[in-house]
């Protein structure tokens, strides 16, 4: 699963239209309402970087009121819940 995190600048006054919009695209997870510099963030998750083309310009970037974006690719993930779940490999409790 390739992960890429989009910082998104949209029309301040329509900010939650735009983030429903960008949530029902399919391979968008989630978009966050955010301070700082860009309006919104979408996490994108696809199965080939091909898809990313189809996802965030083909779709993302065509949402009205979307006026920028900036896109990252994530090489590797790091959380909490995956941390868990590799030191409670292998124990009985």
């Amino acid at each position: 699963m390739i992960t890429s995190i989009v910082l998104i600048k949209t029309s301040v006054d329509r900010i939650p239209e735009i983030a429903e919009a960008i949530a029902a695209i399919e391979g968008v997870s989630e978009v966050y309402s955010v301070t700082g510099s860009y309006d919104l963030v979408a996490m994108v998750r696809v199965r080939r970087h091909e898809d990313l083309a189809e996802v965030i310009p083909g779709r993302l970037n065509k949402v009205p009121g979307v006026a920028q974006t900036e896109t990252q690719i994530a090489f590797r993930t790091y959380s909490q819940h995956d941390l868990e779940a590799a030191f409670a490999l292998g124990l009985d409790e």
